[in-house]
């Protein structure tokens, strides 16, 4: 099932959004988490820049 996802990010429309990835830490416990989303390229900047 991922591949089909990946082969399907990889042509046509789909080459405009990128999966990213941020670590973000825990303000209760202080452990590091995963946040991660498909967002288009150009947006990739505001995702890394928010909290």
């Amino acid at each position: 099932m991922a591949k089909k996802v990946v082969s399907t990010l990889k042509s046509g429309a789909g080459k405009e959004f990128t999966r990213v990835i941020k670590m973000v830490k825990s303000e209760k416990t202080g452990a590091y988490t995963f946040r991660d989303e498909i967002v288009n390229n150009a947006h990739i900047k505001d995702f890394f820049q928010k909290k």
